[in-house]
């Protein structure tokens, strides 16, 4: 089986270079989706973050508020590391724990998408590494949708690799300051020569 590490900056497109793979028979994993499931009532992890970071995160539905939660982790450096330590090993084993189902079942292509792949030290356990990237514009534009502020657009950025640092890293690149249909194109070539 071929694994693919998909990665870049965060609003630069991984959630449609992992939707658009999809669409082409390549299994996906994606790590946001683990830790948010990592995260659910009931979860260990949720406990130990309300330990850790108080019983406030807790909305009325039992379910973590992870808008609270990052604007938390985002204006602090040590808080950002004791939640990646409770949640980076977890999301390790279940990606890993999906890779093997996925070589065992005989499938031919994978790819998981790891925001902060070369920041875990991830890219040993891949085949090849893609990074989706866009202009710094497009970028913000798309953060700004989100509805996040400048203040917080800017803290996300700094959580994160530079993006020419990932993309001097990886084997592929993927611009996606693009139409869909040339985004999907250019995936298309790197299924092509994999």
């Amino acid at each position: 089986m071929k694994l693919f590490g998909i990665t870049g900056g965060v609003g630069m497109g991984k959630s449609t270079a992992g939707q658009l793979l999809a669409q082409r028979g390549v299994e996906v994993a994606d790590t946001d989706l683990i830790a948010r499931q990592l995260v659910e009532p009931g979860q260990p992890a949720l406990g130990e973050i309300l330990q850790r970071f108080g019983q406030s995160l807790l909305m009325a539905d039992g379910r973590l508020n992870r808008g609270d939660l990052a604007r938390m982790v985002f204006a602090d450096p040590r808080a950002r590391a004791d939640l990646e330590a409770i949640l980076h090993p977890r999301i390790r084993l279940a990606w890993e724990a999906q890779a093997k189902d996925w070589q065992a079942r005989g499938c031919p292509r994978g790819a998981v998408i790891i925001p902060l792949l070369f920041e875990t030290k991830a890219p040993p356990h891949f085949d090849a590494v893609i990074c989706v990237a866009c202009s710094e514009a497009t970028r913000w534009q798309r953060l700004r949708q989100r509805g996040w502020t400048a203040v917080e657009i800017r803290r996300r950025l700094d959580a994160q690799w530079p993006t020419d640092q990932k993309i001097a890293r990886s084997d592929y690149v993927v611009w996606t300051d693009t139409p869909l249909p040339v985004h999907a194109a250019q995936l298309d070539r790197i299924l092509a020569e994999t």
